[in-house]
């Protein structure tokens, strides 16, 4: 703490080449009330004295100044006394969170629900039966490290184990955040060599940890490797970037990554929350420069699990040409019970979905089978019985209807 009892204290550099030029401020939200959203400027000046909206509209500034400690974080919020039980404790997940998301529930309830899915809780200590470590069997279909090869015409390419913000119901909580894991152009060049000397694989999807936290340098070297392999056809970025550090979607990174179409992004969003003015401009960018969006979002007890958040969530996305395309059932990763709903209440929120807001608007709801079986649809109910040579359908309204085979 400062002599003026500011968290931090930060002054402009004196090269202003030292950061990108800053982008113009975000466009006023079309959907959202402005009256919801907390006072980044009173966040700011409360905890970073000093911090101009320049530097915090700065992505690596953001990513320097991430909360990443219950100590740290009690100077800004009352730890609960499930959150505040973890101080003495070592948590598997790192405890990280910029500080933009973080001025997004700084000053709610502490049962906030992007909170929850960000502040570590002692339930993360407590392990159920069939919870694993690794639930995907992600390392035994593992050829090489940074390479995930379980569907026979795409890999998935794990670029980096760092991510800006820690979900704490991570899949990979086992790897993410963890230095020994860093990697880099070593693994990387094993990685594509790999992908190279495989030719049915036409589809590569970067993943980590969340590649849009490296530098726009390493980005271009990745894409630009893989581009140049003949039987990839399509690569795909994931990232929870735009809805945690939606200052890193800058004008030069989108004129990097347009130049390397067919380029797809599976965006990440948990809830309406996380729809700001800056998400909007972020996705705009990205939009804008022809990458097709998609969002896929965990189906999260207390958090996102009602019908009416996931309409509201998937309508709005929708609005800023993000499809939503899969609703996860939780993983079950050690210490996530806390999380996970049943499977009967996903199928409920799914038909209270189906029917009443566009198609496109509507996700698939699968499970990522325990065991490395891979994703599975879930099915809703919609077949009810085959007699007669035909099929006994049910819609949205619970009616039936009769298809001739």
């Amino acid at each position: 703490m400062n002599k003026k009892g500011k968290l931090f204290s930060v002054s402009e550099p004196k090269d202003p080449l030292a950061l990108e030029a800053p982008d113009e401020p975000p466009p006023a939200c079309s959907y959202l009330s402005q009256d919801s959203l907390p006072s980044e400027e009173e966040f700011r000046q409360r905890y970073f004295g000093s911090v101009s909206r320049r530097l915090w509209n700065d992505w690596k500034w953001q990513l320097r100044y991430r909360i990443n400690s219950l100590v740290g974080l009690s100077r800004i919020l009352e730890l609960l006394p499930e959150e505040s039980q973890l101080l003495d404790n070592i948590i598997r997940l790192p405890m990280a969170v910029t500080p933009y998301y973080l001025s997004l529930f700084f000053h709610q309830s502490g049962h906030n629900p992007l909170r929850r899915c960000v502040i570590p809780t002692e339930q993360e200590l407590i392990p159920k039966e069939g919870e694993s470590e690794d639930p995907l069997r992600e390392e035994a279909q593992s050829p090489l490290p940074g390479i995930v090869h379980r569907y026979p015409d795409r890999v998935l390419f794990l670029a980096t184990g760092f991510c800006s913000t820690y979900c704490r119901y991570c899949t990979r909580s086992r790897m993410v955040g963890k230095r020994r894991l860093l990697v880099g152009k070593g693994q990387w060049d094993k990685a594509i060599s790999y992908i190279e000397a495989h030719s049915k694989i036409r589809d590569v999807l970067i993943s980590g940890g969340d590649p849009l936290t490296l530098s726009d340098e390493a980005l271009q070297w990745i894409l630009h490797r893989l581009r140049s392999i003949r039987h990839v056809e399509v690569i795909r970025i994931g990232t929870k970037v735009p809805a945690v550090l939606p200052q890193r979607i800058t004008k030069g990174l989108c004129n990097l990554l347009k130049k390397f179409h067919p380029l797809y992004m599976s965006l990440h969003f948990t809830h309406p929350q996380e729809l700001t003015p800056e998400v909007e401009m972020a996705t705009s960018r990205l939009a804008d420069a022809g990458i097709p969006l998609g969002s896929q979002t965990v189906l999260l007890k207390g958090i996102n699990d009602s019908v009416d958040t996931l309409r509201l969530l998937f309508t709005r996305l929708m609005a800023l040409r993000v499809r939503p395309y899969y609703l996860y059932q939780c993983d079950p990763i050690v210490g996530s019970s806390h999380f996970r709903t049943k499977v009967e209440e996903g199928i409920k929120i799914m038909r209270g979905l189906r029917g009443f807001i566009s198609g496109y608007a509507v996700p698939v709801y699968v499970i990522d089978a325990p065991g490395g079986g891979g994703k599975v649809v879930v099915d809703l109910g919609s077949v009810v019985a085959k007699r007669d040579g035909k099929i006994i359908l049910k819609n949205f309204k619970g009616l039936l209807y009769e298809y001739p085979e």
